[in-house]
């Protein structure tokens, strides 16, 4: 486990856009693992600015979201699919058949479920993963206590999951309260992983999941397995390491 500790989120989003950049150059049809939410936005900006000097381009690159919520169509504004398409993918030259997301209006979740396994695994896995953090510690849409063998499935949404993305609806009660997400499998199975966190509110979930007992309880803990993964965190998110 790598630490990168940076002075701000600005300088924390443009280490990680060089990073995503210099794989998708090493590797033009680098598989992609994305994540959402308000951490990576920064990200996408540098992402689009290095793709509009036309230092990286994203022909080739395939993508794969950590999560959708369930009973939210694809063109209402609080879906990730519009997220991705408003920050990133109508920013760049990306293929739209190369873009994949979980499907959370499927009738079938659990078949649904299984296909997005079947395709990540058909295009040799994600060789790379870029990864928030919850403030419970949850990566995607795994809460605590998450079974860590669990693939992409249905999730039941924390409560204080919930109340932390109130602030992106009109009200809480327009907030979904399940989710489609990766499991704790298919994260782990990624090449690289990416993980960023900024912010004060940070510092306690981080400091649990680098020094912590590795735990359900927090799930980003499990990344300590791995052997490929660099977080990079402000001062503030580091101020209790």
């Amino acid at each position: 486990m790598r630490i990168i500790v940076v002075d701000n989120y600005e300088e924390m989003s443009k280490k990680a856009a060089l990073m995503v950049a210099s794989q998708v150059t090493l590797k033009p049809d680098s598989v992609l693992g994305l994540a959402t939410g308000d951490t990576p936005l920064g990200m996408y900006e540098e992402l689009v600015k290095l793709y509009n000097k036309q230092e990286v381009d994203f022909k080739e690159v395939r993508t794969f979201n950590l999560d959708e919520y369930y009973g939210l169509d694809p063109e209402n504004p609080q879906s990730y699919y519009s997220y991705m398409t408003r920050n990133l993918f109508n920013k760049v030259d990306i293929s739209k058949n190369n873009i994949n997301m979980p499907d959370g209006m499927a009738k079938d979740v659990n078949a649904s479920c299984v296909l997005y396994e079947s395709k990540i695994k058909t295009l040799g896995g994600i060789d790379m993963q870029v990864l928030g953090i919850g403030g419970n510690g949850h990566i995607g849409f795994n809460e605590p206590n998450v079974n860590f063998e669990a693939q992409t499935h249905l999730v039941n949404l924390d409560e204080q999951t919930i109340e932390a993305n109130s602030r992106f609806f009109k009200s809480i009660e327009e907030v979904p309260v399940k989710a489609i997400s990766m499991g704790i499998k298919t994260i782990m199975n990624s090449k690289k992983i990416i993980l960023l966190a900024n912010g004060l509110n940070k510092a306690e979930v981080i400091e649990k999941a680098v020094n912590g007992k590795i735990n359900p309880s927090i799930p980003a803990s499990i990344l300590q397995l791995h052997n490929d993964v660099t977080i990079i965190i402000d001062k503030e998110a580091a101020s209790l390491l």
